[in-house]
Parts: C-alpha cells; structure tokens; sequence
C-alpha cells in the first residue's frame, strides 16, 4: 500500500460518521463507470486471507482486555 492511500485511511478514520458516509458517497459515485477485471482465485484467497487474519486478532485483541 502507498504512502499516499495510508495517508487517505489514516484521515478516514479520523472522520466522523457522516463526514465519513458522504466521502463514501462520493467515492462510489466517482467509480460507477470504472472497469475492473474479475478478481483471480488467488485474489480471492488472498483477501479472505486477509480478512481471516484480522478478525482473529480482533478476537484475541477482545480476549485480553
């Protein structure tokens, strides 16, 4: 991930709900006539991956506090 896209995360975060739904918003309006390609299996395996791994350190986050 770039610099320039953890910079965008990071100032999402600190957005509040609505400022965060608006940008939201916008994004999705800005990217409806964009063309991506089909995700590959590994795509998919890596994300869910991914996804997997996070929602076990969140776990193991919820469990120690």
């Amino acid at each position: 991930m770039s610099a320039v896209v953890q910079n965008l995360l990071n100032t999402f975060d600190s957005l509040t709900d609505a400022e965060r739904l608006d940008l939201l918003s916008e994004i999705l309006r800005r990217t409806t006539d964009l063309e991506f390609l089909p995700l590959t299996d590994g795509d998919l395996i890596l994300n869910a991956e991914d996804i997997f791994l996070t929602l076990d350190q969140e776990e193991l986050d919820y469990e120690q506090s």
